[in-house]
């Protein structure tokens, strides 16, 4: 049973220019993720981390539409306009976003995120009717006796 999804409109795209070019050693071109993620479980808890060195807080939109969790955010270029001389410039700027499938499994109205030394973290609960639970199982005398008491 899968929790969580991810897509990537691009993902094909990569595949492609990775044949084409030879794949992604030395000198060949490859897209970068500017949004690295890791999601995994633990206990009732999904995690989710978005690796965002350089974006400031309030550059950064988390919406849930259905099952659809949404991710933006903005790195923006330096302060300093026309006095500053960029000398290398690999770190891509602009507007970055991801999507995430949540499965029914998981509790999108209590997601919470927190923001850390350019680490956004996502807790998404396990849903509670998707939590394991014990069945009690009845005899015809449980059921007698509770007719009769």
């Amino acid at each position: 049973m899968t929790m969580l999804m991810r897509t990537d409109p691009f993902r094909e795209l990569d595949r492609l220019a990775q044949q084409v070019f030879g794949g992604t050693s030395p000198g060949t071109w490859s897209r970068p993720n500017p949004m690295p993620m890791d999601a995994y479980r633990v206990g009732d808890q999904f995690m989710v981390e978005f690796d965002l060195p350089g974006v400031s807080p309030e550059a950064i939109e988390l919406d849930v539409d259905q099952n659809v969790l949404t991710v933006k955010a903005e790195r923006r270029p330096r302060e300093g306009g026309e006095h500053v001389e960029m000398q290398v410039a690999e770190r891509p700027l602009g507007v970055f976003s991801r999507q995430l499938f949540l499965g029914d499994t998981l509790d999108s109205e209590r997601i919470e995120a927190q923001y850390d030394s350019g680490v956004l973290t996502l807790r998404i609960p396990v849903a509670e009717r998707a939590k394991p639970r014990k069945i009690a199982i009845g005899t015809s005398d449980t059921e007698k006796k509770q007719i009769n008491a």
